[in-house]
């Protein structure tokens, strides 16, 4: 049951209005999750505004693809382990990785691997992650920078997982067949 309103262009705050016409024009629909945020045009702004910059780090597709579902798939969340599961697809990120993710096993790839373990680490523990950490991802090739993006995807994920979770947000259609539950 949702247990939040759904909007749609008609039902939204003003604020929000060209916020979700946006939406529909780069989505061809208005997710659920942007309908849901809607009710609160600073927080529908916000989400865009930190996925646009998230899409414009360093990471390549399937690095954000493994921060968002690592994210996605420890918070638990039913609505974007399926939405970014589509997203994935339509991002040409092999299915191997998306399994992976999908199932919480190990990635192949050393390098995803320990992208995949620091964003769990930094999840988990709020952001108080080990040297250890720290080093054993350096080490794999990322930098600095790129545990500052974690962040920024973090921040992201933080909204629309717990959103979905008080929303109980349906999935969306064309997602649906992508539907996952934490095992």
């Amino acid at each position: 049951m949702t247990t939040l309103k759904i909007h749609n262009i008609e039902t939204a705050p003003e604020g929000s209005k060209a916020l979700l016409e946006n939406s529909q024009k780069a989505y061809g629909m208005i997710p659920g999750l942007h309908g849901v945020l809607a009710a609160s045009p600073e927080l529908l702004k916000a989400y865009q505004e930190l996925h646009q910059l998230f899409t414009e780090t360093s990471f390549n597709n399937d690095e954000l693809t493994v921060v968002w579902q690592t994210i996605n798939v420890e918070h638990a969340c039913h609505y974007c382990v399926p939405a970014h599961t589509g997203i994935a697809k339509m991002m040409k990120v092999d299915d191997a990785i998306i399994d992976a993710l999908r199932n919480e096993t190990p990635l192949a790839d050393a390098k995803l691997e320990a992208l995949r373990t620091l964003t769990l680490s930094i999840t988990r523990n709020r952001g108080n992650v080990s040297q250890a950490d720290l080093e054993a991802f350096y080490a794999a090739g990322y930098g600095e920078q790129q545990v500052l993006e974690i962040i920024l995807g973090l921040s992201q994920k933080v909204i629309s997982n717990y959103t979905n979770h008080i929303a109980n947000t349906p999935v969306d259609e064309a997602f649906q067949k992508f539907a996952w539950s934490k095992k």
